[in-house]
C-alpha cells in the first residue's frame, strides 16, 4: 500500500474513476485541511468516491470527498466529513484547467489522496467521460489480457 522507494503513502484511492473517465492529464495538488482532518487522514480514513473538483472564482474545491471525523476529538472540535475543501495549485496550473474545463467540456476528477513527506496531497485528473462501448471494451480488453496471461502460466 505504501511506496518506499516513492516516498508516498497512498490513503486513498478512487479506482472507480479509471473506469468512468479517460484520464487526459493528472496533476499533484495540496489540500486545505483542519487539523482533525490531517489526523484522520493519517489514520487511513478517507474515500474520494463520489467526489470531484470544481472551479470558483478563479480557485478549486473538492467537493464530496468524505473524511471520516477524528474519533479521539470531541464533536466541538472536529470537522463535518463532506465539507467542500480548496485544492493547492500554482496559477498557471489553475488558468490552463479553467481553459479545458469550460471550452472542451472535460472533469475534474480525484484519483488518489496521499501523505508525501508530511503533507496531505491530492492527484486530480483531467478527465472526460466514457460511453458505454468503451467501457464495455476495456473490460473486453482486460479479459483478453487475463487469458493470455493463464495460457503463458501453462506452458
Amino acid at each position: 500500500m505504501s511506496d518506499k522507494n516513492e516516498g508516498y503513502k497512498v490513503v486513498s484511492d478512487n479506482r472507480q474513476a479509471r473506469y468512468l473517465y479517460e484520464i487526459l492529464e493528472t496533476y499533484e495538488a495540496g489540500i486545505q485541511l483542519t487539523g482533525t482532518e490531517v489526523k484522520s487522514i493519517r489514520a487511513g480514513k478517507a474515500n474520494l468516491q463520489d467526489g470531484y473538483a470544481l472551479i470558483r472564482d478563479g480557485e478549486i474545491w473538492l467537493i464530496n470527498a468524505h473524511i471520516s471525523p477524528y474519533t479521539a476529538s470531541g464533536q466541538y472540535f472536529n470537522h463535518e466529513p463532506r465539507r467542500t475543501r480548496k485544492l493547492l495549485l500554482h496559477r498557471e496550473q489553475i488558468r490552463k484547467l479553467i481553459g479545458k474545463v469550460e471550452q472542451q467540456g472535460l472533469t475534474l476528477v480525484p484519483l488518489k489522496m496521499y501523505l508525501k513527506r508530511g503533507w496531505v496531497k491530492v492527484s486530480i485528473a483531467l478527465a472526460k467521460g466514457k460511453k458505454v462501448h468503451d467501457k464495455r471494451e476495456d473490460i473486453k480488453r482486460r479479459q483478453d489480457q487475463r487469458d493470455m496471461q493463464r495460457a503463458m502460466k501453462n506452458y
